[in-house]
């Protein structure tokens, strides 16, 4: 599930070259992946986080509810150190990062297909860090304390979009949207929208830099 058709292209044709392996549906959007799912009982669900209409952490909540033995694994651009626990919280059995060679794309997929976790060293020894920090410490970036639905509106923020924009895209009321804005604003300690604004952007090219 990728909104990219040269990065659905690319994969299908890297997974179909397996002899054990095969590609049974690819869709753009996370309402056709969940028909192709319901219609075409996948083992493996491959699922980017940026989607039209959605993103990849609802739709991973979604295929879980509707089909909790599928298997699902993200693979994605975005950094994994602020998105590999919301995805594997809402589901995923892995995450690897779009920047990974082919050899590590298929590695992570036959572990998860073996029933194995699939993250970097690092996600592992800060699942394993977290784990044994008392709780209710300090996290290491303010962001981290948005829910995934503020997340994605701070993302669509930075990215330059405006209320009615993401509104029509996640399908939501101006007024959610806006309830939304105001709890990132609460939660990042910022005043004004103009700062929202600033403050979003530099987080979007910080994270598409890195």
């Amino acid at each position: 599930m990728d909104d990219h058709p040269i990065m659905i292209q690319g994969l299908t044709q890297f997974i179909n070259e397996q002899s054990d392996m095969e590609v049974c549906g690819a869709a753009p959007d996370a309402g056709r992946a969940l028909q192709l799912a319901d219609s075409l009982n996948p083992d493996l669900a491959i699922v980017d986080i940026s989607l039209k209409g959605s993103d990849g952490i609802n739709l991973l909540k979604d295929l879980k509810s509707r089909h909790p033995a599928l298997l699902t694994l993200v693979l994605s651009l975005h950094e994994e150190s602020l998105y590999a626990e919301r995805a594997l919280r809402a589901g995923a059995r892995g995450y690897v990062m779009k920047q990974a060679s082919p050899q590590s794309v298929m590695a992570g997929i036959r572990r998860v297909l073996a029933g194995e976790i699939c993250v970097s060293e690092k996600i592992t020894r800060r699942l394993l860090a977290q784990a044994t920090t008392p709780r209710g410490a300090s996290v290491a970036s303010p962001v981290e304390t948005l829910s995934d639905r503020e997340l994605e509106v701070y993302r669509m923020i930075g990215q330059g979009r405006g209320t009615k924009e993401i509104a029509d895209e996640l399908r939501l009321s101006v007024k959610t949207v806006e309830t939304y804005r105001a709890h990132i604003k609460e939660k990042l300690n910022i005043s004004t929208a103009a700062e929202l604004i600033q403050q979003a952007t530099l987080w979007v090219q910080r994270a598409d830099a890195a």
